[in-house]
């Protein structure tokens, strides 16, 4: 499913808020046809926070954009369902990951003596942050997921993360 194109928009940093301070607001994100049409949407909103915002099966989804086990650009990852559940599958390591919770899901094995052996689907908890996604005539928004305890995708969203992603894409190599 991951033949659906993408959007990348960035956004200036804001001029005198920082990060961590402001309470939750709604940013402007695109127009709900042009994200339906794409399928999926980056931007930066708050100069601070990389999301991702994805439409499936008649919903707008919106979260952290790197996956928390290591980073992986989750805008190129599949969508498909897991015990019930729709997910997104970081395409770096196959980490399946809840659109509606940020749960990260992980097959059990229930007997490991046992054949054949028996398996199901786990969560390990909340691990990717979701953000709210609200629609006003067309307009969707989405409000940053501002709770105070950490959430493992929260490391991706620093600076210091952020130069080692910009440093580590190929540089375009000069004309002759």
């Amino acid at each position: 499913m991951s033949s659906e194109g993408e959007t990348s928009l960035t956004s200036a940093p804001p001029s005198s808020s920082s990060c961590s301070s402001p309470p939750p607001a709604p940013h402007f994100i695109g127009k709900k046809e042009d994200i339906v049409k794409a399928g999926r949407m980056t931007r930066l909103v708050n100069g601070c926070r990389d999301v991702l915002v994805l439409y499936d099966q008649g919903k707008l989804h919106a979260m952290d954009k790197h996956c928390y086990h290591a980073g992986g650009a989750l805008q190129h990852g599949d969508i498909e369902e897991f015990n019930g559940l729709l997910c997104i599958v970081c395409p770096w390591h196959k980490y399946k990951i809840t659109l509606a919770e940020g749960e990260g899901l992980y097959q059990a094995v229930e007997d490991p003596t046992a054949k054949p052996l028996r398996t199901h689907w786990r969560s390990k908890g909340v691990k990717q942050r979701i953000h709210k996604v609200t629609e006003v005539n067309g307009d969707v928004y989405v409000t940053l997921n501002n709770a105070s305890e950490a959430i493992e995708s929260d490391v991706y969203q620093t600076e210091r993360y952020r130069s080692v992603l910009l440093n580590a894409k190929p540089k375009p190599k000069p004309n002759k």
